[in-house]
């Protein structure tokens, strides 16, 4: 099992940019699939970016792309996702997860670990 922890939301206004973190303890990344999700209020969880190893295929889905960029540092274990031109829809908590197998997939029951989250609050 991998332990993740997220870091790095925060209050930000309309615009503004934010760097999450994910640093992952008790195995390595090695060869997993790494992804970031968020949840707003109410609403179900929702897929904003994957990234595979070692780094080179990412994806994103239409409402962040150009705007969110994941990225990995091997060698900490880490996982970035860099949000930029942030909305006010973009409020939410994001999550850190895991997929110990191929391929980036945009449904959360393909993950088999999940950070606790960190809340994102974009003010208009």
């Amino acid at each position: 099992q991998v332990q993740l922890v997220e870091s790095g939301g925060g209050l930000v206004q309309a615009g503004g940019s934010l760097r999450l973190s994910c640093a992952a303890s008790g195995r390595t990344l090695s060869h997993y699939t790494m992804a970031w999700f968020r949840q707003a209020p109410g609403k179900e969880r929702e897929f904003v970016a994957g990234i595979g190893w070692p780094g080179s295929n990412t994806y994103y889905p239409d409402s962040v792309k150009g705007r969110f960029t994941i990225s990995r540092d091997n060698a900490k274990n880490t996982v970035y996702l860099q949000m930029s031109s942030l909305k006010p829809e973009d409020t939410a908590v994001y999550y850190c997860a895991v997929r110990t197998t191929v391929g980036i997939l945009a449904t959360p029951r393909a993950y088999d670990d999940w950070g606790q989250g960190t809340q994102v609050t974009v003010s208009s």
